[in-house]
């Protein structure tokens, strides 16, 4: 944790995944609040939080949670989308109303909760460096990136801080959820060819985030857990986790393609957008997925400390005390 935490900060996103645990991780060092909308269960938050009630893509109520802040931590986010259009217009929508906000109540610093998405594919070893030219291949990748600019444009880029994780898991994560539901039962499902890939621990991707705090945080950081992977062994590693062998199929791309078109029939039927689909399926069939965590690491800090096999059990005890394995 940096020693010159700031004294307040703002979470927008703090009642989603990666935020819980973020506010767990703040609170009681620092003056914590939160935006949340009025259905948001605030009631997952630590203690002593502050909330905002708030309309973020209408602006009601930003303005005032801006107020007095020292830090905003922009974590808010559409995970899945019916359309590339959603992606896009909730994105930019989401950093022009939070960027302009924040500038009008002089707030020092923003930490953007970004993707690797953002920067794209990258196969070689030891990953995409934090000075690599964005290429992103999916509609979610380009929303990401155009968040990036749009809060760019409305906040000064010294106060600007952006981080891009690559997938993140851990207890009370919804998205990799019918991975390890498969994975109970044995079965790992992955293109059928190997692909490298970069993952981190919620626990290791809260501690990028608060380095991202640190004064002498400047522009884009990349996190990893330290280790190159696949889809199959975090497949297996799912697995293991409840004690299990999996036997891992390997799906031809045209069968890929075929299914992700098929839940896009479905999402247009009415139904709501799944964790697969076309988007999820270009991000698939790119090369590889690596980025490097050296200069987080040499310049504030980092240090993953939750290995993957360790952070899938975690995961998978966590889902079990919801009840949701």
């Amino acid at each position: 944790m940096p020693d010159s935490m700031p004294q307040r900060v703002l979470l927008a996103g703090g009642t989603g995944f990666v935020g819980r645990h973020l506010a767990r991780a703040l609170a009681g060092r620092t003056e914590l609040s939160c935006m949340a909308r009025v259905a948001s269960r605030t009631d997952l938050l630590p203690p002593g939080t502050r909330i905002f009630q708030t309309d973020i893509a209408t602006g009601q109520g930003v303005d005032a949670a801006m107020e007095g802040q020292d830090c905003l931590i922009h974590l808010a986010a559409t995970l899945f989308a019916a359309s590339w259009q959603t992606y896009l217009r909730d994105a930019v929508q989401l950093a022009q109303q939070l960027g302009a906000a924040a500038r009008r109540a002089g707030v020092g610093r923003i930490v953007l909760v970004s993707s690797l998405a953002a920067t794209g594919p990258c196969a070689q070893s030891p990953g995409v460096a934090d000075d690599a030219l964005p290429a992103p291949v999916s509609a979610y990748g380009w929303s990401k990136y155009m968040a990036e600019l749009a809060c760019a444009r409305e906040f000064p880029p010294t106060g600007l801080v952006i981080l891009r994780p690559p997938i993140i898991y851990g207890p009370d994560d919804k998205g990799l959820l019918p991975c390890f539901k498969a994975a109970k039962y044995g079965i790992i499902a992955v293109p059928d060819r190997v692909f490298p890939v970069s993952a981190v621990h919620v626990q290791d991707a809260v501690q990028g985030i608060v380095c991202c705090l640190k004064p002498e945080a400047r522009g884009v950081y990349h996190i990893n857990d330290g280790a190159e992977h696949s889809m199959a062994s975090l497949g297996l590693a799912m697995a293991a986790a409840f004690g299990r062998k999996a036997r891992v199929l390997r799906v031809p791309r045209p069968l890929l393609a075929a299914s992700a078109a098929l839940a896009r029939c479905v999402t247009a039927c009415g139904l709501p957008p799944g964790s697969w689909n076309m988007d999820k399926y270009r991000e698939a069939c790119a090369e590889g997925w690596l980025c490097s965590a050296s200069r987080i690491k040499a310049e504030l800090g980092y240090a993953p400390s939750v290995p993957l096999r360790e952070g899938m059990t975690d995961a998978v005890a966590g889902y079990r005390r919801l009840g949701w394995l």
